[in-house]
């Protein structure tokens, strides 16, 4: 969420959770980042002397490599900083003692990149426990409340906000008008489970863009109802509709979109050989050729990345016409020149 947080600082905002942008945000936010992308605009050096200082508890590829890129050409900075490797090994619970493996603790940790940076991006998976320990997201928010600058999620527990900016933009780029179009989420096998950050997310953006959205998924793999219930007041908010329903190759028949992702079966979550006993029916939940053919004319197959070939999606969707994965990729460079822009520039220069 975009949101002012007086009790820190006069003015701070944080991104951590993309269905808290109003719609005027969210279009001030595509609209900047299409134009960036189309080099109308350039801003060289908007972000010049600013530095994003980001933490990452857990792996990165395009996350890490985009706000790099992105930081570069506004003439800003990034500091990459991997706790456990390349600093000390974070302590993220509150009120324990330290007497374990753990060297810092987050509290002074992100107190102190606040002195450092303009703006401190943090991404932190789920740690293994029980989901209604893991839901309540404490990592990214704690961080926020102790940081006085700005902290944009670069992917928590609950929510990936910058690739759901990247998703709609690719959504609005390939469907021009993406009201009232199509769009199944559709969950896919893939050997362990996966957080639920990214459908969840997915899930808002096309919300967002007032689309009718589907969820297909098997027995047993709902979303969080907090996050249904989210998802579903903002499509109702931008005249768009939710649904949920078992039957993938029914769901994806004509649609505009079929954004495939797998996640973990919420009422196994941190058990992971019960999870696996719970996928292993459903194997067959992949996007293969035969299915892509059932999209409408200009329909169209998404996936965050990375994705794992023949298992989730067949290798042949992923080299053909209807893959949009490294548009959608690539815009996740463009969203976060935005979102940089808004949080951090002088635009006037």
């Amino acid at each position: 969420m975009m949101t002012q947080s007086a009790a820190i600082s006069v003015g701070k905002r944080d991104f951590l959770d993309m269905a808290d942008l109003d719609p005027a945000q969210l279009a001030r936010l595509l609209t900047l980042a299409a134009r960036l992308k189309r080099g109308e605009v350039t801003h060289k050096s908007a972000l010049a002397q600013k530095v994003l200082a980001m933490v990452f508890l857990d792996p990165s590829l395009r996350t890490r490599t985009s706000f790099e890129v992105a930081m570069f050409l506004h003439g800003g900075h990034a500091v990459v900083l991997e706790p456990g490797r390349t600093s000390w090994a974070w302590e993220t619970r509150k009120d324990v003692v330290m007497d374990g493996t753990t060297v810092e603790h987050i509290a002074e940790a992100a107190r102190v990149l606040g002195r450092y940076a303009d703006a401190v991006a943090l991404r932190a998976f789920p740690r293994g426990g029980a989901w209604d320990d893991e839901r309540q997201d404490r990592i990214i928010h704690d961080f926020a409340s102790y940081c006085e600058k700005p902290v944009i999620n670069l992917e928590s527990v609950r929510r990936h906000p910058c690739q759901g900016l990247a998703d709609a933009l690719t959504l609005q780029e390939r469907l021009v008008s993406p009201r009232g179009r199509r769009c199944v989420l559709s969950w896919a096998y893939h050997p362990k489970p996966l957080p639920t950050a990214v459908p969840a997310s997915a899930a808002i953006a096309a919300a967002s863009l007032g689309m009718n959205l589907h969820i297909a998924h098997p027995p047993g793999y709902e979303l969080d109802p907090d996050d249904l219930t989210t998802i579903a007041r903002v499509a109702s908010g931008a005249g768009g509709s939710v649904s949920t329903g078992h039957k993938l190759d029914e769901a994806i028949d004509g649609a505009d979109v079929v954004y495939v992702k797998s996640w973990g079966a919420l009422r196994h979550f941190g058990r992971p050989a019960e999870e696996a006993e719970l996928r292993a029916a459903y194997r067959d939940w992949r996007m293969t050729e035969a299915r892509s053919h059932k999209l409408s004319d200009d329909g169209f197959v998404m996936h965050c990345l990375p994705v794992r070939r023949n298992i989730e999606i067949d290798a042949a969707v992923l080299d053909g016409p209807r893959s949009a994965v490294v548009d959608e990729a690539e815009n996740r460079l463009h969203v976060q020149r935005a979102l940089l822009l808004e949080l951090l520039g002088d635009l006037g220069r």
